[in-house]
């Protein structure tokens, strides 16, 4: 069956279906996003906005053949100018696609895939990278430590650490953007970029020559891309500036960078390596606590039974529902119940 045959189809029949039921039942509202993981965090989204007259369930674009992704999510809707059926009304107005941001926000309509995102009334983004950039959100860190290890001492500072962090990458990330817009993604690619983005080397104890090691990597990149690209100075500026009209800061641009990089590469070691010295610390107080040998096992046992795994953790975290991006994702939504 032709896709887009198939896309109206979809539509009429959530719209039908919603028709036969009861004047005082709930609307059903399908929301499709790109990937298991995925379904969790729309859920927690879009629960704020069910009520006495309508609900959303949160699927994957197809149960037929388990296709995943933004593009598979994208093409259950039509192109702008489609969305009327011969009566004039709208098509999708029982189907919206939740996808990330990626760059395409970012790009602000330079491709065909952006356009759509920023364009269609049933579409909404994260305005971060994706998921797992608000997961990895630096101020509900600490919280995550806390849900792994069950020890509520700040022996790190997050915040400060992710604003250095943001600030070293800026500079360069600007240049990303710029190339991505431009169409040049080949002479330098996001895997290009995460390669620079990587703190290797991280210590708790003495986080900034992490951060010592991140700049020189990205000044030596930007010296390569400035030979690469040496007219492309007044471009520069003019990205910079509308990276931060469109809300990135030098502050919070690990907010912006691949999701999976952020989670896997970067925030998931640091946390790791966080969470083991407060899990020892909590296992020494236990150890030379004054109680007999069976009472101190017994403890120490509890204790680790109730250890959490920090990506489990991560995945569940909530505490970006403050930042100002998730804001921005949630006023979207409630304007499109207006």
């Amino acid at each position: 069956m032709p896709s887009r045959l198939k896309d109206n189809l979809n539509s009429k029949y959530f719209e039908a279906a919603n028709a036969l039921t009861s004047k005082t039942a709930r609307r059903r509202i399908v929301a499709y996003v790109e990937s298991y993981d995925d379904i969790y965090f729309w859920r927690t989204v879009l629960s704020e906005f069910e009520n006495d007259k309508r609900y959303f369930e949160v699927m994957l674009p197809s149960k037929v053949n388990l296709t995943r992704g933004k593009k598979s999510v994208l093409m259950n809707f039509l192109e702008e100018g489609e969305k009327r059926n011969e009566e004039g009304e709208i098509l999708g107005k029982d189907m919206i696609a939740c996808v990330d941001a990626d760059y395409d926000y970012l790009l602000q309509g330079r491709t065909h895939q952006s356009q759509r995102i920023l364009n269609s009334p049933y579409v909404f983004h994260t305005y971060v990278y994706a998921i797992e950039n608000f997961q990895c959100y630096a101020p509900s860190l600490h919280n995550v430590c806390v849900s792994v290890t069950l020890n509520d001492h700040r022996i790190f500072d997050f915040r400060e650490y992710f604003q250095m962090f943001s600030e070293a990458l800026f500079p360069l990330f600007v240049w990303s953007i710029m190339v991505y817009r431009n169409g040049g993604y080949s002479r330098f690619s996001i895997t290009d970029f995460n390669r620079v983005a990587d703190p290797g080397g991280f210590n708790v104890q003495n986080p900034q020559p992490s951060i010592n090691k991140l700049k020189h990597k990205v000044h030596t990149k930007i010296n390569e891309l400035q030979r690469m690209f040496p007219d492309a100075k007044d471009e520069y500026l003019a990205t910079k500036d509308d990276l931060r009209k469109l809300g990135v800061t030098p502050q919070t641009t690990y907010l912006y960078i691949q999701g999976h990089h952020l989670f896997d590469t970067v925030v998931s070691p640091i946390l790791s390596k966080v969470c083991n010295i407060l899990r020892q610390e909590r296992q020494n107080e236990i150890y030379y606590a004054t109680a007999h040998k069976t009472q101190k096992r017994n403890e120490m046992s509890c204790y680790e039974n109730s250890l959490q795994d920090i990506k489990s953790m991560l995945k569940k975290n909530t505490g970006y529902m403050s930042s100002e991006p998730f804001r921005r994702l949630q006023s979207d939504i409630q304007e499109f119940f207006r």
